[in-house]
């Protein structure tokens, strides 16, 4: 047999692998020329991720020089490597090289990066330490702890727990064609277009995981190990949380015949997928719903270009597809034919009437927005409120919908001879009588102790300076301004979020801090707080709370109303990972041009 013939007939087989690193990897670039020239020299292709943390590697070829690559990484790097899973499978030659190449398949690409697995994209989420992770379980421990429902790790878990659940942190379309299913324990499944919003699911649904035995596990383990150690990095209650070691491939080879598991493993080389000896279907068509799970053919969301499941019969009635993830938002393709394939450019038209000039051409449907609940200043009203708004309503009318109400508490008309207070009269130095201008109504949710509740009717003179720390003074009106919301968000909710100005964002942090409590009636996903300041909130320890947070205020003095040094301290009982803080250049407003609402749309984005 001649050498070509011997090497054409040499199993292929695919290698992955992933380790962090402690302590840190220092000289990353070393290590990045060892594999461009190992993996060069082996005719090994694929992805190679190194960052301080560790290493990420998935990588093909032969399988001989696979096993070659793994003798030098042990003989070299023996200390940062030991005790790595290696996970080496054979395969075939790649069927379509179109689908290869999209996996990153037909060249070697290696790369330092900042991250392994990027757990937020916006940097909103703080990375937790990795020695906080889940406790990994083998394939046959994690079999057996699913088979009795939890009885198994009641012993030796570090605290009691309730019952045990399912955390899948793989994407949904990997969920569609495979996961796991126990009759007698609880499935959560995210169902999110990207590992980056996991952290957001998670937050939004603690209370779904807290006091419970969390079970987490995704392809091939390096997700679980980001995921649940940012779990228990929420402290009590989150301390149960256990990871499939080796992720669903090591379960697969451990039960060949599927076991708990159902469908396929999604896998991101050119196999695509890789089943049990069960060979039930468990995906679906997007279109007709009939059984199927082959992504061979690469159809993708026209929308946001997440792979969909679309049957060869489908294929051919249409070229433009809609995820669920999509559709539940209220998006919708259809097919608009606008000049003719030589044309250099289509036109995209939106229900809204407005046209943007493109090659793709779509129909849209209406899109659902983030419903914001607005939270109004001291002494001021949703009107007025909403006409300082409309520059940034204008800004972000494609992310969200603003939604604005008066406080509860209603405040009298007052003035000042030498200081002619509110917005609505002009000011002048000898001015000794009620103004005569009509005015509207003004509101509070945070009112003094010696507040005296009455309907606004008639002008009132006050004879002492204005004390610019008033607001420091107004403690009282909570709980009316509470159970005036919860009627809001019941009545009209509800709300992705709220967004609180100066004594509005106030009351906002307050919100924050009853909905840790638990409150079933504030389920609000963000929050936004414009020179903000805390009231009531000692209690509270610094970074306690953490609802996902955007805090926004004039730095350097130029919000002369409130103190910047007071919006820092409102950001400061929020968890550090779970805030951000824009710091901008003007005074007591929310700014509206770059690079500041670009910022602002970077966070809301996250919740879209």
């Amino acid at each position: 047999m001649s050498e070509m013939k011997k090497i054409s007939q040499e199993k292929q087989g695919i290698l992955l692998y992933y380790k962090y690193a402690s302590p840190p990897i220092n000289d990353l670039d070393e290590l990045a020329t060892f594999y461009e020239s190992n993996c060069t020299s082996l005719g090994l292709l694929g992805r190679v991720r190194l960052a301080p943390q560790g290493v990420n590697v998935t990588i093909g070829g032969d399988l001989s020089k696979l096993e070659n690559h793994i003798d030098a990484v042990l003989r070299l790097y023996d200390v940062v490597f030991k005790g790595t899973d290696f996970k080496l499978a054979s395969c075939d030659e790649p069927v379509d090289m179109e689908v290869a190449k999209e996996c990153g398949f037909t060249s070697l690409s290696v790369r330092i990066v900042k991250e392994l697995v990027t757990l937020s994209a916006n940097g909103v989420v703080k990375t937790p330490l990795i020695s906080c992770a889940g406790r990994h379980l083998s394939a046959v421990e994690f079999h057996d702890v699913l088979k009795t429902a939890g009885k198994l790790l009641k012993d030796e878990a570090p605290v009691d727990f309730n019952k045990v659940v399912l955390l899948d942190a793989r994407n949904l379309y990997e969920t569609r064609i495979g996961k796991f299913e126990s009759p007698n324990v609880e499935t959560l499944d995210p169902t999110t277009r990207q590992y980056s919003d996991l952290p957001s699911w998670i937050d939004s649904n603690a209370e779904k995981l807290r006091g419970n035995c969390v079970l987490m596990y995704c392809t091939g383990g390096i997700r679980c190990e980001m995921a649940s150690a940012y779990i228990r990095s929420k402290g009590a209650g989150f301390e149960n949380v256990y990871q499939l070691y080796g992720g669903i491939q090591r379960y697969m080879e451990q039960f060949p015949d599927g076991g708990f598991f159902k469908g396929k493993n999604f896998v991101y080389d050119h196999r695509i997928s890789v089943g049990s000896s069960d060979e039930r279907v468990i995906g679906k068509c997007l279109l007709c719903s009939q059984s199927y799970d082959d992504y061979s053919s690469r159809q993708r969301c026209t929308f946001c270009r997440m792979l969909v499941l679309v049957c060869n019969d489908c294929q051919k009635e249409t070229g433009q597809y809609v995820c669920e993830l999509c559709h539940k938002y209220g998006k919708v393709a259809e097919s608009v034919v606008t000049g003719s394939d030589d044309d250099s450019e289509g036109r995209l038209m939106y229900d809204t009437g407005i046209e943007h000039t493109g090659r793709l051409c779509l129909g849209l449907g209406p899109l659902k927005k983030l419903r914001i609940l607005c939270l109004h200043g001291f002494r001021q009203n949703a009107s007025s409120f909403k006409g300082r708004t409309s520059s940034l309503a204008k800004k972000l009318k494609s992310l969200a919908e603003l939604v604005f109400v008066n406080a509860p508490h209603e405040l009298p008309f007052i003035y000042q001879p030498s200081k002619i207070l509110g917005d609505c009269v002009s000011s002048s130095p000898h001015y000794d009588s009620p103004p005569t201008k009509s005015c509207n109504k003004k509101y509070a949710w945070l009112v003094a102790p010696d507040f005296l509740e009455k309907q606004a009717i008639d002008w009132e003179k006050i004879s002492t300076p204005f004390d610019p720390l008033q607001y420091q003074q107004q403690t009282e009106g909570f709980e009316k301004s509470l159970s005036f919301l919860k009627s809001v968000c019941s009545e009209n909710g509800p709300f992705d979020g709220i967004l609180g100005f100066s004594q509005g964002a106030a009351m906002t942090a307050l919100l924050c801090a009853q909905k840790a409590k638990s409150d079933p009636c504030l389920d609000f996903r963000f929050v936004i707080m414009c020179s903000g300041f805390a009231i009531n909130l000692q209690g509270n320890e610094e970074g306690s709370l953490t609802c996902p947070s955007l805090h926004v205020f004039g730095a350097g003095g130029g919000d002369r109303q409130i103190s910047s040094n007071y919006s820092r301290e409102l950001a400061s009982y929020f968890e550090d990972g779970c805030r951000v803080i824009i710091e901008h250049d003007s005074g007591h407003i929310i700014p509206t041009r770059p690079p500041y609402i670009d910022q602002v749309k970077e966070f809301l984005r996250r919740f879209t």
